[in-house]
């Protein structure tokens, strides 16, 4: 799908999505679920933000997948300080850092919630987007214009 960063393609496997990769990627036989993926991701991206609810599979270690289960429940608008979200999920910081920059599904797992801002070990082009930095900066930046009331 088009998107407001760069094409975006969500693969999914046995009914949960397993990826979200900038570019064209494989082609997939269209499916409600990934009909269900490119309209939460353009709801999105018009600014109706919310918590994903579509089934996810992210690949990664039992740390990770803590790390991810909890980035999903971090509310849209806000972000949680790295440090913070390692002591809430249960894991180690090094997770935490790994979780992001190996977030297989970056967006709809929302990695760019989590405050790197003290972290002497975070690279900000670590972001799986293409463009790392900007696009973590992009999504921020939408998710607060969209949680701020008019």
């Amino acid at each position: 799908m088009h998107s407001p960063l760069a094409p975006l393609t969500v693969s999914a496997e046995d009914g949960k999505i397993v990826a979200l990769d900038w570019g064209w990627g494989r082609d997939q036989e269209e499916t409600p679920l990934l009909n269900k993926a490119r309209s939460w991701l353009e709801a999105y991206f018009d600014g109706e933000v919310a918590l994903c609810d579509l089934p996810l599979a992210p690949y990664g270690t039992p740390e990770q997948q803590a790390a991810w289960q909890f980035m999903l429940g971090i509310p849209v608008g806000q972000q949680v300080n790295w440090r913070d979200a390692a002591h809430r999920a249960g894991v180690s910081p090094e997770t935490i850092l790994s979780a992001c920059a190996e977030n297989p599904i970056p967006i709809f797992i929302p990695c760019h919630r989590i405050d790197f801002a003290d972290c002497p070990d975070y690279d900000p082009d670590s972001y799986p987007g293409d463009e790392g930095a900007r696009d973590r900066q992009f999504l921020l930046d939408l998710e607060t214009l969209s949680a701020t009331p008019l």
